[in-house]
């Protein structure tokens, strides 16, 4: 099984480091996170933006979050 394969399949590969989420904060309202591990993203209900993590990396990038459905 290639490297890529095993990543996308390994759940270990999908978590996030719990010490990294208790430091990240959204970059728009300064408030704490919620880790949605289904979606793979960090949840802003302040901004109402879900800012996506790819290969195990935040990506917060406001004009790379999802708007959040009300």
């Amino acid at each position: 099984m290639a490297d890529k394969d095993r990543k996308q399949s390994d759940p270990e590969a999908s978590r996030i480091d719990p010490r990294l989420l208790e430091i990240l904060v959204c970059p728009l309202t300064k408030t704490t996170l919620e880790y949605d591990a289904k979606r793979q993203e960090l949840i802003s209900r302040a901004a109402k933006l879900a800012y996506p993590i790819r290969d195990g990396i935040p990506i917060m990038l406001p004009e790379e979050a999802r708007p959040l459905e009300d």
